[in-house]
């Protein structure tokens, strides 16, 4: 495996191409769940909160449950900030030469993404909850803004689980493949020194002085043969 492309990331010192960046799956997750963030967050700021006057302070008009204002808030303005976060360093783990920063990098994306996946989700039931037992604001005051906040909350559960996801996938891809470049070596005739050596005929140094010699038969083996010379008889 190439360090320079592990865990899904292009070669290293590739020359950076603004839209194939903005145009990977992951960017667009992320560019979503950024969006979707501050929609959350300007419904809930805008229209989330109505000032009562017999209680001479601001309640959060789902149900009167500031709970459910601020957890909304939150999950949203947290969200926001590590989608740009990550965007960011979707762009240095291109430059990442070192395949334990990527591996990191990856990792730290799923945990995290998965993590905001499951609070969206708490976010949502709870909001959901909280407004459906809340009374008619007055004048509709805080309607549209409420339902767009459940709504986008809702999605925002699938885009961070899709970014987790993905995540997952760039993990096991470098996983395996750092296990694929290990097969070579341990398959026969993969080249290492142990692999080299079966290769070799039995024989070995006899064989190959037949082959490259001609002889058919290996020096001094008849027995008896004159050896060209007399012998001294004492």
């Amino acid at each position: 495996m190439d360090n320079g492309e592990a865990f899904g990331g292009s070669k290293v010192g590739a020359p950076f191409d603004p839209v194939v960046f903005v145009k990977k799956p992951i960017v667009i997750l992320r560019l979503t769940a950024l969006l979707f963030s501050i929609i959350v967050f300007g419904c809930v700021s805008s229209q989330g909160w109505q000032y009562h006057q017999d209680k001479a302070q601001e309640l959060c008009i789902m149900n009167g449950s500031n709970t459910a204002c601020h957890l909304g808030n939150g999950v949203a303005v947290v969200a926001f900030l590590a989608a740009i976060g990550l965007i960011i360093g979707e762009y240095f783990f291109e430059q990442m030469s070192n395949v334990k920063s990527r591996k990191h990098f990856v990792i730290g994306d799923c945990v995290f993404s998965g993590l905001w996946s499951f609070t969206f989700l708490v976010s949502f039931c709870t909001m959901t909850h909280q407004w459906s037992k809340s009374e008619e604001p007055p004048a509709g005051y805080g309607h549209g803004n409420i339902g767009g906040a459940i709504f986008f909350s809702f999605l925002s559960i699938f885009i961070w689980g899709g970014c987790s996801l993905l995540a997952w996938q760039r993990y096991k891809a470098g996983y395996e493949a750092a296990f694929v470049g290990l097969a070579p070596a341990l398959a026969p005739g993969g080249g290492s020194g142990y692999h080299s050596y079966e290769q070799t005929p039995p024989g070995g140094g006899y064989q190959n002085y037949q082959q490259h010699t001609g002889h058919i038969k290996p020096p001094f083996s008849e027995q008896g043969a004159d050896p060209g010379y007399q012998q001294v008889q004492y």
